[in-house]
């Protein structure tokens, strides 16, 4: 696990190479086809080396949910561990770990009717009016979301017309957890976050340089997208639809696509804090791939013998 930007595939491959792994990605962007360039999704040469499982696996209008993960996963890994491989989890997406190895809340399915009721509320008030709306029904969750957290706020509100329930009251009910699974938890951090802003600096200026606007271009010839959708509201892709929209030029597309990145580092390592069990590694070593291979053989090692 660890925030982008802080060499998880560099890290991934070294153990592939390794160990007998399989790669699981747990990344709620590189689900999508067609989305390379933004989620900095491994290249063809990288794949040959050491095959994903769980990239490309629905198209940009279609929706994901850390449920359905938690299902490809669990059949994934069972599968893996037939095959007398090891699974590796690969990601930043701390939602699905959490889900994985925690299991879910009882929640209702999405409701297209009840979302798109809240989407027109959006597009009439603005998410801060909807955000102040879910203020008033569920002030633990709203306290708790940006106001312009489009996705959560709605996801929120949905709960609550579709249950007459704040959503925090339901996060209190008992979880089913099946996961027959002993996991070793990793986690890459940056000992300096500045030198990890400039690493994200540098990632979204290649991006752009690699094509990320013409991606996006592509992708809305080809399927119908809205703004709204979940795969559009996917950091850098968010900022390069507001640019062909017209709203941003490109020095602001630079300027607020760093932005929102080293935003979103922020949240993922905040959820990284919140993890027990969790061991760190500095993700800024040189040798930090090596230092991660020699703890999990040590951890596999004792497992082994504890087994015996």
């Amino acid at each position: 696990m660890g925030p982008t930007a802080s060499g998880k595939t560099a890290v991934a491959l070294r153990l592939a190479r390794a160990l007998p792994c399989e790669i699981i990605s747990v990344d709620s962007a590189q689900i999508y086809k067609g989305m390379d360039v933004g989620t900095a999704k491994p290249g063809a040469e990288l794949l040959r080396q050491a095959p994903h499982h769980l990239l490309d696996i629905i198209e940009p209008h279609e929706s994901y949910s850390a449920a359905r993960f938690r299902d490809d996963a669990l059949a994934l890994m069972r599968e893996i561990t037939e095959r007398d491989r090891i699974p590796l989890l690969v990601g930043g997406t701390m939602l699905y770990f959490k889900a994985l190895t925690e299991g879910l809340n009882d929640l209702p399915e999405a409701d297209p009717m009840i979302r798109l009721m809240i989407d027109t509320m959006a597009a009439e008030e603005g998410w801060p009016g909807v955000h102040a709306k879910l203020r008033r029904v569920d002030p633990e969750t709203a306290a708790r979301l940006e106001p312009n957290d489009a996705q959560r706020i709605q996801r929120a509100m949905e709960v609550y017309y579709l249950t007459n329930k704040p959503l925090s009251v339901l996060l209190q009910k008992p979880k089913y957890v099946y996961f027959p699974y002993t996991p070793i938890r990793v986690s890459l951090v940056p000992s300096d976050r500045e030198v990890l802003h400039l690493r994200i600096a540098r990632r979204f200026e290649a991006m752009l340089e690699a094509g990320l606007v013409a991606e996006l271009a592509k992708l809305r010839e080809e399927y119908a997208l809205e703004p709204g959708m979940p795969a559009m509201r996917c950091v850098g892709y968010r900022q390069a639809w507001d640019h062909l929209e017209g709203r941003i030029g490109k020095a602001a597309l630079l300027e607020q696509g760093i932005a929102a990145t080293r935003q979103f580092a922020k949240r993922q390592l905040t959820w990284l804090r919140s993890m027990e069990g969790v061991t760190e590694f500095d993700c800024l070593g040189e040798d930090v791939a090596d230092l991660v291979l020699e703890y999990l053989r040590r951890e596999l090692e004792a497992m082994l013998i504890s087994e015996a």
